[in-house]
C-alpha cells in the first residue's frame, strides 16, 4: 500500500470556504474529520495523507466536485541508506548543492 497526500485549494475567500466545507458536509466525506486546514492561517486549502493502492483511489476519496482542483503526491520515506546510494549514484551534484541549515539559514557544507 502506499502513502498519499491530497491537497485541495479553494479560493481565498468566506464564501469560499463555506463552499468548501459544505461540498465535504453534504457528501458525508469523512475528509471533514481526517483533514487538516490552513484557511486560519491563510493558506486557503486542506490537507490529507490517505493508505490507498493508487493515486485515482486517493482521488476517489473526494467528493467529484473538488477533485478537478485536487493535487495528489505520493509521500515516500527514505532512510540514511537511501540518501548514502543517491549521494554515490550522484557525487558531483551532490558535492556543489549540498547544504546544511545553520542558525536558520543554509550553508555550505565544510
Amino acid at each position: 500500500m502506499a502513502r498519499f497526500l491530497i491537497e485541495v485549494p479553494h479560493e481565498a475567500n468566506d464564501v469560499a470556504c463555506g463552499q468548501a466545507v459544505e461540498i465535504f458536509l453534504r457528501t458525508g466525506s469523512h475528509f471533514m474529520t481526517h483533514a487538516d486546514f490552513g484557511c486560519a492561517d491563510g493558506e486557503h486549502k486542506a490537507w490529507l495523507t490517505v493508505d490507498v493502492e493508487t493515486r485515482q483511489e486517493a482521488l476517489r476519496i473526494l467528493p467529484p466536485a473538488l477533485r478537478p482542483r485536487a493535487r495528489i503526491v505520493r509521500l515516500s520515506k527514505f532512510s540514511m541508506t537511501h540518501f548514502g546510494a543517491m549521494l554515490r549514484e550522484h557525487p558531483q551534484g551532490a558535492a556543489e548543492n549540498r547544504r546544511i541549515p545553520r542558525r536558520g539559514i543554509l550553508a555550505p557544507v565544510q
